[in-house]
């Protein structure tokens, strides 16, 4: 037999996003549920949801669909269209789909296809309820051997890395992208999927909370220090260079201090790295120079060449060189090269 993921793989795009705008657009009903998704979306970035309880809290939307038989049926009258022309001229009668999106979405189309067996997300198409785990990564894997027992696969296609788990099992296993198939270990991510891969995650999602804590904390600290600071500090020179002097004096302190915060922050939050140590944190300190360097010229330039309100400038280079410093400390401070 031959496996296939369904999203990107089969179908060109996301069926799962495709049909809750779709359901958006006939039901409008559905922007109720906004707020609580986008919540529990903050709140899996944290760590605090899972990827099953973000997504159940997403499908809440079904409560809104009055006829979702009819509506799954429309959907696919519309976007059968997507689904990629290789599969369906190597389409066999043993193919199996295993994929996150949810079950009764894509029964119909599997049907259509003459796809019998299919191995999906079980989520209750009235109230978003699931049963079990969100079919994803490893727990594919887990679903597989209960569906098809010592099963042989001959061929595997995915567009996503995290379905390795899958590969590994399979014969020969293959990345598709737009229809277009590469083996499996010969693929090469472009420059925009290693730039997806590393800035649209979980991982640098959590960063940018962290960053901007660090950046209140920040410029509350450099701002506390500089109350101590008299402005008259430093006679023996220029008022401006005395100035430029007195703000650095208190932006560097007060930026270590946050950075000690922001290290805790980003070991237990971000990295789910809980093995503290002061090596570890030197490492981290290092990899927050080069925001430091972008941070104390524009405090120079800005604050005391143009006197523009301290505040002001301690906000605006705090949030300078985030995606620098997240690669530094990704790599450098917690070593996570993969």
């Amino acid at each position: 037999m031959n496996i296939y993921d369904f999203d990107g793989t089969v179908y060109d795009g996301d069926s799962t996003a495709d049909f809750y705008f779709y359901c958006l657009k006939k039901y409008p009903s559905v922007l109720k549920t906004v707020i609580p998704m986008l919540w529990a979306f903050f709140l899996y970035i944290l760590g605090i949801k899972t990827k099953t309880q973000f997504k159940e809290k997403m499908y809440r939307f079904l409560t809104c669909v009055k006829d979702i038989d009819g509506t799954i049926n429309d959907f696919w009258n519309t976007h059968e269209k997507n689904i990629m022309d290789y599969y369906k001229k190597q389409h066999r009668d043993d193919d199996v789909i295993i994929s996150a999106s949810p079950e009764f979405l894509l029964k119909p189309i599997c049907s259509r296809l003459g796809i019998k067996t299919l191995i999906a997300s079980r989520v209750d198409k009235y109230t978003g309820k699931y049963d079990g785990e969100n079919c994803h990564g490893e727990e594919k894997v887990k679903r597989l051997d209960e569906a098809v027992p010592n099963a042989e696969c001959g061929e595997f296609y995915s567009d996503s890395f995290s379905d390795a788990p899958l590969a590994e099992l399979a014969q020969k296993a293959f990345i598709v992208r737009k229809g277009k198939l590469t083996p499996w270990d010969e693929y090469v991510p472009t420059k925009a999927e290693k730039f997806k891969k590393t800035f649209l995650s979980t991982e640098f999602l959590m960063f940018l909370v962290v960053g901007v804590i660090n950046t209140f904390a920040s410029s509350l600290f450099a701002t506390l220090y500089r109350c101590f600071i008299p402005n008259d500090a430093i006679l023996f020179l220029p008022d401006g260079i005395s100035r430029i002097l007195n703000d650095l004096i208190a932006f560097v302190p007060g930026y270590i201090t946050a950075n000690i915060l922001s290290y805790f922050l980003n070991s237990i939050c971000t990295f789910h790295d809980f093995k503290f140590g002061v090596i570890k944190y030197l490492k981290f300190l290092l990899s927050s120079l080069p925001n430091l360097i972008i941070q104390t010229v524009m405090v120079a330039v800005f604050s005391g060449v143009f006197r523009w309100p301290s505040l002001i400038v301690y906000l605006m280079a705090a949030v300078i060189g985030v995606p620098i410093t997240f690669v530094c400390v990704k790599l450098f401070a917690f070593g996570k090269k993969k």
